[in-house]
């Protein structure tokens, strides 16, 4: 016998796959407004650094640059997203737009780590001359700014969901960024005032140390945004939750497979094996309500045959 001979009620059936973050449009106004500010604030880091010979304050300088970059990728990456978020063309929804920005940030920070330690270590080898007492008020004001945006930027309750603590990625992404340079512009005020007293060596180690904080960022960042782009299981929590559900009555989950669609998104696919099966409806019920799950596919097997095989989507 199938269970497909007990067909589900079409009202059961739900083609929305929109699966943004509860927060996107929040997150892309803010993105864009934080990448006016950072703009602004690239400008005057660039001419002061060039005019006070500060390396603390090219760093600072070059990776605000990289930071207006990364806000513009993460901003348009909302924009796309939203905009295609009905466009039958991407099978899973556009969610994942936003962890694909978040890996080219990444590349984004990584190659900033590569310019201000090169540059750090020439300076080193070569030290120039370096106007402390013109370099402080930009290098504290460039941090005030920081700040700013860091807070402006830091994800809302909402966005933190139970299984997937990662949440809006793309935003990480850009808070990291700006996290990262609040961190450099702390380095660079100490380096300042460092060689205000005379220790001249401390600008360019200033730098060099920025670039090793901002590699770290930037791995840390790349090995979560491609864990999300190469579909690896984003919450064996969740996996064990759906396997206990699935299972609940002696059945045995003989395949089951758990990615990321977006912020607060996952799509399960699971195949049932039991001796007496019940309709594809009643093991959908069990998963129903289980927070970050949003798409299932279901199939059950009973007396060594595929006897149904169904999807649709639970959205919590």
């Amino acid at each position: 016998m199938t269970t497909a001979d007990r067909p589900e009620p079409l009202d059961a059936f739900r083609e929305d796959r929109t699966y943004l973050g509860a927060d996107h449009r929040r997150n892309e106004r803010r993105t864009w407004i934080v990448t006016a500010i950072c703009a602004a604030t690239l400008v005057a880091l660039v001419i002061g650094g060039a005019t006070t010979r500060s390396m603390a304050l090219v760093a600072s300088g070059l990776h605000m640059g990289a930071h207006v970059i990364a806000l513009l990728v993460a901003a348009a990456a909302y924009g796309l997203a939203r905009r295609h978020a009905d466009n039958p063309a991407f099978s899973f929804g556009t969610g994942k737009i936003g962890y694909l920005a978040g890996f080219a940030n990444a590349v984004v920070l990584a190659v900033t780590a590569v310019l201000i330690g090169g540059e750090s270590i020439a300076r080193l080898l070569h030290p120039e001359a370096v106007h402390y007492q013109d370099a402080l008020p930009i290098a504290a004001g460039g941090l005030v700014v920081t700040v700013i945006c860091v807070w402006l930027l830091k994800p809302s309750g909402v966005t933190a969901e139970r299984y997937d603590a990662q949440g809006d990625l793309n935003l990480s992404a850009a808070h990291l960024h700006l996290t990262a340079d609040a961190a450099v512009g702390v380095l660079a005020l100490g380096a300042i005032f460092a060689g205000q007293m005379g220790l001249t060596f401390a600008d360019p180690l200033a730098g060099l140390l920025a670039a090793v904080l901002v590699a770290h960022f930037a791995w840390g960042l790349m090995k979560k945004a491609g864990a999300a782009l190469v579909d690896i299981n984003p919450s064996p929590e969740l996996t064990a939750e759906v396997r206990r559900r699935l299972s609940d009555e002696g059945e045995r989950v003989i395949d089951l497979h758990l990615w990321r669609l977006g912020p607060g998104h996952h799509a399960v696919i699971a195949v049932i094996a039991a001796t007496h099966p019940k309709p594809v409806a009643t093991y959908r019920a069990r998963l129903a309500g289980l927070a970050g799950l949003s798409h299932v596919t279901v199939e059950v097997r009973g007396g060594g045959e595929a006897h149904d095989h169904h999807h649709g989507h639970a959205h919590d």
